[in-house]
């Protein structure tokens, strides 16, 4: 069982250094707009199932391309207060919570 290990992690080795140190320093510097970008893809999840719409869908609701929805929807993008508005308004979908709105 070993060197079937030891064969297969050698058919699969990469040449290329891995970047998971990187990443995950990245991921540790950028948690807490991470945790706020995941919760509104979270959010524009729910609605889509809810209203049983496709990412085609809410690109043309939101005036943007499905790639776009695919980068929103993964929890990476780094939003503006601007673009949240503009979300929440093209979806009437309340995406943040404010107590002085």
């Amino acid at each position: 069982m070993k060197e079937k290990t030891l064969k297969f992690l050698e058919r699969n080795l990469s040449n290329e250094p891995s970047t998971f140190a990187e990443e995950a320093k990245w991921r540790q510097d950028n948690e807490v707009w991470l945790k706020w970008s995941q919760g509104i893809a979270m959010k524009i999840i729910d609605y889509m199932q809810e209203h049983k719409l496709t990412r085609a869908d809410i690109a043309a609701r939101l005036g943007c391309s499905p790639q776009y929805v695919s980068k929103i929807l993964s929890g990476r993008t780094n939003f503006s207060f601007k673009s949240i508005a503009e979300i929440e308004q093209s979806l009437n979908l309340q995406i943040m919570e404010t107590s002085f709105a």
